[in-house]
């Protein structure tokens, strides 16, 4: 039977709240558009840090412009409690060794799960490093990423490094159009490509299925 990972998340937040504390959560933003709706939600319950760390992001000029927009939402989002944010290494050369032989994949195979890895295994180091209670991905607001694959990763990474991982499939409960409207309401900007060369050779591919 698939595993309810929305239900998953529910019973961490309702003993989240029974508790009557606020735990610290290191939050891996993949852009500003996803981390919108994320953030509106999970910041009722958590402390958040956003973990900005995409080092496949390509080119360098489009980086830089993902990690303002991102900046700029936290500025402007009206949340519960103050947002803190961290900037992880931009290195792309090590985005590039860590698929390589994967170059020739499809988009949203197994290239992208080595991406969805490298990212979630930085934040849950960071996480441990700097004594969050938990880290999580807000990858998973994307119809177009495995959350299956997503919440497996994270289960594994918290084993490795003894740190509590969130289960999530944000996209429930309309997270996906929430973060439509958000992206509206705070005119962000929202990209055409996921962010590597590959993705950026195929979006004419992406927005075939989009409309599908």
């Amino acid at each position: 039977m698939p595993i309810n990972y929305q239900l998953k998340l529910d019973e961490i937040l309702e003993e989240i709240t029974n508790s009557n504390k606020v735990p610290k959560l290191l939050l891996h933003s993949c852009c500003a558009p996803c981390s919108s709706y994320v953030l509106e939600y999970l910041s009722n319950y958590f402390k958040i840090t956003i973990f900005y760390y995409n080092p496949n992001i390509y080119p360098n000029s489009e980086y830089q412009k993902r990690v303002e927009e991102q900046k700029r939402l936290l500025k402007i989002i009206k949340t519960k409690y103050p947002i803190d944010y961290i900037e992880g290494n931009y290195d792309y050369e090590l985005y590039s060794n860590n698929i390589k032989g994967l170059e020739n994949e499809i988009e949203g195979g197994k290239r992208c799960f080595v991406c969805y890895r490298l990212r979630m295994e930085e934040a849950a180091r960071q996480a441990k490093e700097l004594n969050f209670d938990y880290f999580t991905t807000t990858l998973s607001v994307s119809p177009y990423k495995d959350f299956k694959v997503l919440n497996e990763i994270g289960e594994e990474l918290a084993n490795k490094y003894n740190i509590n991982y969130l289960y999530a499939d944000f996209k429930k409960k309309n997270g996906y159009l929430r973060s439509i409207e958000l992206s509206k309401k705070y005119n962000l900007y929202r990209q055409s490509y996921c962010g590597c060369e590959y993705s950026l050779k195929s979006r004419e591919g992406i927005k075939y299925v989009k409309t599908n």
